[in-house]
């Protein structure tokens, strides 16, 4: 076990060294060393992405089999850009919930930049199709995706905005979710998609499927059932400041609020070491899985434990990389409604045809007479993509 575990201690300091961290060594007489991750300014989107390819690499690998297996059957999905006119793109939303729009969106998912998660607690996923072009098989080409799931509880950017009611935070923060996956495929992605997949989730249709599946619902631990008002909506950018959601309207009033900058803290770039520090722990006794009542900190957790039988500091997880912070208002009332001065919501009504026509005339066709690029894309370079 002594070998074992100066290998993995090694192992680790070694991976963040190589991502570009500089670590400081700080010896205060205990037996844990005092340790700091230091990264300068000008490294830290070139380390994002090292963080992320890595991470993303690793999760593929184990997906490369269900790939190639659902390729074939979905690959008609994805536009050729030659086949676009943007003048006849009739965008629609679609909640998932039959199998073969999960494995779309996980196909379509996959090809993201940032590392796969199937995300964890109350999940909502949608697809937003474009019923103006379909695919010589009879498909409608996928323009985005949208993922929805439980927020975090503690949340220091959307904390800080509001004074919640004593004793009532977590029924209130659970009537928000946490925009998990957001973007446009390709050749949508040219033409500015991503915005539309970002109104979408302001929509009405998105608070009405929230409504439906949750409507009466229990909470998984403590059994209660919460109102079934989806009222907003929080969100982190990838790499820093946001060109998504900055400035993001509609008719003039905001889509996107920024919320600052999170702190800095998380195990995302601990990610390829997760296995390993899980394998270390259940080696001890220690149990490492998932359940309810855990839900996103599980990670978090099993780093701490892992590093701490270590002998290594937990500050190793503040690694300094500051991503910014938004809050999407569902209802017109969100400080009074979070702050407890009202008790019911009054909901923005934003019809998702009335979002996406705004998207065509202030977005799409300005971007679609100004660029050209996009009409070269091929689906089979995101088959590229994916395997590995």
């Amino acid at each position: 076990m002594d070998g074992a575990w100066e290998n993995l201690r090694a192992q680790v300091l070694e991976h963040l060294r190589t991502l570009g961290f500089e670590i400081d060594r700080k010896d205060n007489g205990s037996q844990r060393d005092i340790l700091a991750l230091n990264l300068p300014e000008a490294k830290e989107k070139t380390i994002l992405r090292r963080l992320h390819t890595e991470a993303r690499r690793f999760i593929l690998q184990h997906h490369q089999e269900w790939i190639r297996s659902r390729w074939s059957a979905l690959s008609s999905y994805f536009a050729p850009g030659s086949k676009i006119s943007p003048a006849r793109i009739r965008p629609v939303l679609v909640e998932v919930t039959e199998a073969w729009q999960a494995d779309l969106f996980r196909l379509a998912r996959l090809t993201w930049s940032l590392p796969y998660s199937k995300g964890y607690g109350r999940r909502l996923r949608f697809l937003i199709l474009d019923e103006g072009h379909c695919s010589p098989k009879g498909h409608p080409f996928l323009i985005g995706i949208l993922a929805l799931q439980s927020p975090p509880l503690a949340f220091p950017p959307r904390d800080r905005r509001f004074r919640y009611p004593p004793g009532r935070k977590t029924e209130l923060v659970n009537q928000t979710m946490d925009i998990q996956t957001l973007g446009a495929l390709p050749p949508y992605s040219d033409l500015l998609g991503g915005k539309l997949v970002a109104l979408a989730a302001v929509s009405n249709e998105v608070r009405e499927a929230y409504r439906r599946r949750y409507q009466g619902r229990p909470t998984e631990i403590e059994k209660r059932i919460l109102p079934a008002h989806l009222v907003a909506l929080t969100t982190t950018s990838a790499f820093g400041r946001s060109s998504l959601y900055n400035r993001l309207k509609y008719k003039g009033e905001p889509i996107a609020i920024s919320l600052g900058y999170t702190e800095g803290y998380g195990a995302f770039h601990l990610e390829p070491l997760y296995p390993l520090f899980r394998r270390f722990l259940e080696t001890q006794g220690v149990r490492t899985r998932g359940g309810y009542g855990v839900g996103p900190r599980i990670k978090w957790q099993t780093c701490v434990r892992a590093l701490e039988r270590l002998g290594l500091s937990r500050s190793l997880l503040r690694h300094t990389l500051r991503r910014e912070a938004f809050l999407f208002p569902l209802i017109h009332n969100l400080d009074d409604y979070m702050e407890g001065r009202a008790s019911e919501p009054v909901d923005r009504h934003l019809p998702f045809t009335d979002l996406a026509d705004y998207w065509r005339e202030r977005w799409l066709l300005p971007r679609a007479a100004r660029v050209n690029g996009w009409r070269e894309w091929e689906p089979e370079r995101l088959l590229d993509l994916l395997i590995v």
